[in-house]
C-alpha cells in the first residue's frame, strides 16, 4: 500500500469500473486486519476468502449496486454503498484509514442518497467490529444474527436508523 497522504479531506464520488482492483483490496484488509480483533481466523478466512474472489465477478456485483468510494489524497479510502430502499449491503474502510471521518463521510453520503429516494429507514447487517461505530451513528440494533460462510458460522446484527425528511416546500398562498 501506498504512504498515507496528509490530506485529511475526504471526497466521495459514484463507483468506477476502475475502482475494482482497490475496492476488493479494501474489503480484504478490512476483514483481515480490522475485523481480526473480533473473530477467529476461521470466521476472517470464511468471510474475506481471499483465495476465491474472482475480480471479474467483484466488479460486476460493485457496478451492480448504487456503490460509491471515498477519496483521500486521491487514494481509496473506503466505500459504501444503498438501496432505494436504504439497505446498505457493504461498508469498509481501509486499514490505514481509520478514525479519519471515512466511515460518516460514506454513511452521510448514503443517507442523502436514500432521502432523495424518499426510503424510510437506513439498514444494515453489521459485524462486531462495525457495531460501535453504527450505534454512534444513531442506528439500534434489531436482532442478533447467525449467518453461515463458507460453513463457519459469524455474528452480526440487523441494525436500523429512521430516516427523517425535511418538510417538501408548500406555496402557502
Amino acid at each position: 500500500m501506498s504512504p498515507v497522504p496528509h490530506d485529511t479531506s475526504v471526497e466521495v464520488r459514484p463507483y468506477e469500473d476502475g475502482d475494482a482492483s482497490s475496492t476488493l483490496e479494501v474489503f480484504l484488509t478490512a476483514i483481515t486486519e480490522t475485523a481480526s480483533a473480533d473473530y477467529t481466523s476461521e470466521q476472517i478466512q470464511a468471510w474475506a476468502d481471499p483465495g476465491g474472489r474472482d475480480l471479474r465477478r467483484w466488479a460486476e456485483a460493485m457496478a451492480g449496486r448504487q456503490s460509491f468510494v471515498a477519496i483521500i489524497g486521491g487514494q481509496l479510502a473506503g466505500f459504501s454503498d444503498v438501496s432505494e430502499d436504504g439497505y446498505i449491503d457493504m461498508m469498509f474502510v481501509s486499514p490505514q484509514f481509520l478514525r479519519r471521518g471515512v466511515a460518516r463521510t460514506l454513511l452521510v453520503y448514503g443517507q442523502e442518497l436514500a432521502r432523495k429516494w424518499k426510503a424510510s429507514e437506513l439498514s444494515a447487517d453489521v459485524s462486531i467490529t462495525a457495531r460501535p461505530f453504527f450505534e454512534s451513528q444513531g442506528f439500534a440494533i434489531v436482532a442478533e444474527q447467525s449467518p453461515v460462510k463458507r460453513g463457519v458460522m459469524l455474528t452480526n446484527f440487523k441494525m436500523r436508523k429512521p430516516l427523517d425528511h425535511p418538510p417538501e416546500c408548500v406555496d402557502a398562498r
